[in-house]
């Protein structure tokens, strides 16, 4: 029976979809974006177009009728068929030719409700999964980050993506104290596209703010700035124009949204059992996630909470590799699995 069926540990991020296949690693790392053709397709139903990166190619360069969009929202489902397409298509992808159907394990938020962890599974099983697993996604972080959550010990983990910042103090295989907010790198994106706009009358793109927090953002001030020039169409004229970008000014405009991720920690750690506290202070806060990898956050954290913050190796795919070690080990971490079909 299982003995044949392919595992797939599924990363399905708001701004990414990540594919794990155990002794392959990660087979997939593409945008979760999906086209959309306005025209009527079958039975009157949007027709999709592209998914993934050829899908995030077309964000902010469609005609009209060709809708680029992410159906994932603040880490979850905000459009069912578009998202089980886009599940349809990365299994796809990553099976190649089989014909057995996958056993599937997917990540999600840690503050997630009973029912967005139903549409998850039901998208999954819908999209041809034969089993499908939801963890979330702090303890997958966890896992992958190479933490060993089955001791009586506090480990913290912040797990910042683009949709969510997860935080969560783990200890015995289970979560003591967790919060979810949805406040992530898309945020840091749209609050410099804002700041852009107010200060020096220049709109510009998703794409060109996102460059902009990876090549010079930084999560406190700089004394040794980098520079950037920034293109984008004049509000005023009208006409293309450009400006020189500083990282202190790029910081100045994500100073909410950081004060909000920070303000997520500060709150599990004042919800966490004092003993658990204790460990913590000796083991620091793993970041993990992909917008942890900003300049200086875990200096920021560090400053906000007083205790020492560590990058994870590579923060980016620990979620993806806590997916795949889960899923070789679902007996050891039968705690941690939330549900199944």
């Amino acid at each position: 029976m299982t003995l044949f069926s392919p595992k797939i540990g599924i990363d399905l991020g708001t701004t990414n979809v990540l594919v794990f296949v155990p002794k392959k690693g990660v087979v997939i790392n593409e945008p979760s974006v999906v086209a959309v053709g306005k025209a009527q397709g079958n039975y009157g139903k949007n027709k999709i177009l592209a998914i993934g990166t050829e899908a995030k190619k077309m964000i902010g360069r469609t005609p009209e009728d060709i809708i680029a969009y992410r159906p994932m929202k603040d880490g979850v489902i905000a459009d069912y068929r578009v998202t089980e397409a886009m599940l349809r298509y990365f299994l796809k992808k990553s099976l190649g030719w089989n014909p057995f159907k996958p056993t599937v394990l997917v990540s999600v938020p840690a503050g997630v409700t009973s029912t967005e962890k139903r549409a998850v599974i039901e998208a999954a099983i819908k999209a041809g999964a034969k089993n499908a697993y939801v963890v979330k996604e702090p303890i997958l972080a966890a896992i992958g980050a190479g933490i060993p959550i089955h001791e009586a010990m506090g480990r913290m983990v912040a797990d910042i993506g683009g949709g969510t910042i997860d935080v969560a103090v783990i200890s015995l295989g289970g979560i003591v104290a967790s919060t979810s907010v949805k406040c992530a790198g898309n945020r840091l994106d749209r609050a410099i596209a804002d700041h852009i706009k107010k200060k020096y009358n220049l709109a510009i793109g998703d794409k060109t703010a996102e460059d902009i927090k990876i090549k010079i953002g930084s999560a406190v001030s700089m004394t040794e700035e980098l520079m950037m020039p920034v293109k984008g169409r004049d509000l005023i004229s009208g006409l293309p124009r450009t400006i020189d970008l500083s990282t202190n000014d790029a910081t100045q405009a994500m100073v909410r949204e950081l004060r909000e991720m920070t303000q997520a920690i500060r709150k599990v750690l004042q919800d966490t059992p004092p003993e658990l506290a204790a460990d913590i202070i000796d083991n620091g806060i793993i970041l993990t996630g992909g917008t942890s990898q900003l300049r200086q956050m875990p200096e920021l954290v560090f400053r906000r909470t007083g205790v020492v913050a560590k990058l994870a190796n590579d923060p980016y795919y620990c979620v993806a590799r806590g997916t795949g070690i889960a899923l070789k080990h679902l007996n050891t971490y039968q705690k941690s699995v939330l549900a199944k079909r």
